[in-house]
């Protein structure tokens, strides 16, 4: 069966949304199933939702701050990677120190750090497909 042809399936970028969306949803799913499954039934987990907020935040500002797209690195810039690296470490950190003192079972931790790699990923994956272009704003949406 052939693909229809109109303007949604030929759209590199609404194609690249929709796996997005789709991959975020599968990281959520894996994050609600280690909070809510009979076994688990701890929603301690859902605090590494604030690191999902907050993981994009430095790299904004960086953004914003540096007016020299063409160089090759720039201390702003370099230092919105170390802040974003330690909130991904801290994100999975959290449900580690978590099932270690106990507050939630391994299980549900290994399930939180399954959504937080597919969470992140998809994070990245955001900002290297709409992210790379100087044009890009957001009303093009």
């Amino acid at each position: 069966m052939a693909l229809p042809t109109s303007p949604f399936w030929t759209s590199s970028l609404q194609n690249a949304l929709v796996a997005l969306s789709f991959s975020g949803a599968i990281g959520l799913t894996f994050l609600m199933l280690g909070c809510a499954l009979e076994d688990y039934g701890v929603y301690w987990p859902l605090f590494v939702l604030i690191f999902y907020v907050i993981s994009p935040i430095p790299h904004f500002i960086a953004k914003r701050a540096t007016d020299d797209s063409d160089a090759a690195s720039s201390a702003c810039r370099e230092l919105a990677y170390f802040f974003t690296t330690g909130i991904v470490v801290s994100a999975f950190g959290l449900p580690i120190i978590l099932a270690r003192v106990a507050v939630i079972k391994w299980g549900a931790c290994g399930l939180v750090l399954a959504g937080n790699a597919v969470i992140f990923l998809t994070i990245l994956g955001f900002f290297l497909v709409f992210g790379r272009g100087d044009d890009f704003s957001w009303e093009q949406w």
